[in-house]
């Protein structure tokens, strides 16, 4: 199966937040939205990073208390990591698995087409192991 695919079962609505707003406010937008990472924007709307609940959590350590206010940018991934729709589940479960990271952003030249999960991909290729184990039952029995 190709990400293409797997986005089509997607809503294509990514959350997104822009460099300098603080981590409080991202910490808000993830609760509120019931996700794991934020794609990050500069001001033109351009994707420069990618927040996740691990950026934050690695950021209490140097900041603290203070770590509310800390922008975005501070925290966020800049060395973001993309696929293309004709990228197949298992190249990206492999780059996520290789690289530690748990959201991927998926692009078609220049433009999101979406954000895929480790999630999506497991739930992906669960289903495709039970219709094959589905069809060689049937083959069998038949």
């Amino acid at each position: 199966m190709i990400l293409a695919d797997l986005l089509r079962g997607k809503s294509h609505d990514v959350v997104k937040i822009k460099a300098n707003d603080n981590i409080a406010e991202a910490a808000t937008i993830l609760t509120e939205n019931k996700i794991g990472a934020l794609l990050v924007q500069d001001d033109s709307g351009k994707i420069i990073g990618i927040l996740s609940e691990r950026d934050i959590v690695g950021g209490m350590g140097p900041h603290g208390a203070d770590l509310h206010d800390v922008p975005v940018s501070e925290l966020m991934t800049a060395d973001l990591h993309k696929c293309t729709p004709e990228d197949t589940v298992l190249h990206a479960m492999a780059m996520m698995t290789d690289r530690r990271f748990r959201h991927l952003p998926v692009f078609d030249g220049d433009e999101l087409v979406g954000v895929i999960s480790l999630g999506d991909l497991v739930k992906s290729r669960i289903s495709e192991v039970q219709a094959e184990s589905d069809a060689l039952r049937q083959y069998i029995a038949s």
